[in-house]
């Protein structure tokens, strides 16, 4: 006798997804307006500012969504061990908490976010905005060297041990 089908399709929290997308596009609306009743110009961003940018959302969204010391942030919304990133994954509620779960344990969602949040900053408060996103955007810098440095000294160790 054949097993029986599942009976039971879960289904994404849709619902939570849109209030997540609603709170998203009503917080930089709500900074586009703030921005402009404080007479902020955002036109006077560079390329250079988007580079710096890039890197620093880059470097939130590691940080937010992978790395150990924020694994208390991440901790109510994923199962396995917070802060073991190859353990976390989504709690699967099918409401709010899973679909922020899923938010936070994706590092372009949340690299989005930082995006958003880092230039609506930059535009608001812009002397705090630009320290904080040129701090993020140097500690990406350093990450990158530093994973450079590790790669480029194993790599000669290897050479040195085969020679």
């Amino acid at each position: 006798m054949p097993e029986p089908m599942a009976t039971r399709i879960e289904r994404p929290p849709y619902r939570s997804y849109a209030v997540i997308m609603a709170t998203f596009t009503g917080g930089l609306a709500a900074a586009g307006v703030l921005g402009r009743a404080l007479r902020r110009d955002p036109q006077c961003q560079t390329a250079l500012d988007f580079v710096v940018l890039s890197a620093a959302s880059f470097k939130a969204a590691r940080t937010l969504s992978r790395d150990q010391v924020t694994s208390f942030l991440r901790e109510p919304f994923v199962e396995g061990h917070a802060g073991d990133v190859e353990d976390e994954e989504p709690v699967h509620t099918g409401g709010m908490d899973q679909a922020i779960g899923e938010l936070v344990t994706c590092t372009r969602c949340v690299g989005t976010w930082a995006a958003a949040g880092l230039a609506a900053t930059q535009i608001i408060a812009p002397r705090f905005g630009r320290m904080l996103t040129w701090s993020l955007g140097a500690a990406a810098a350093n990450d990158f060297l530093q994973a450079s440095f590790s790669a480029l000294t194993a790599k000669a160790n290897r050479l040195e041990q085969a020679s």
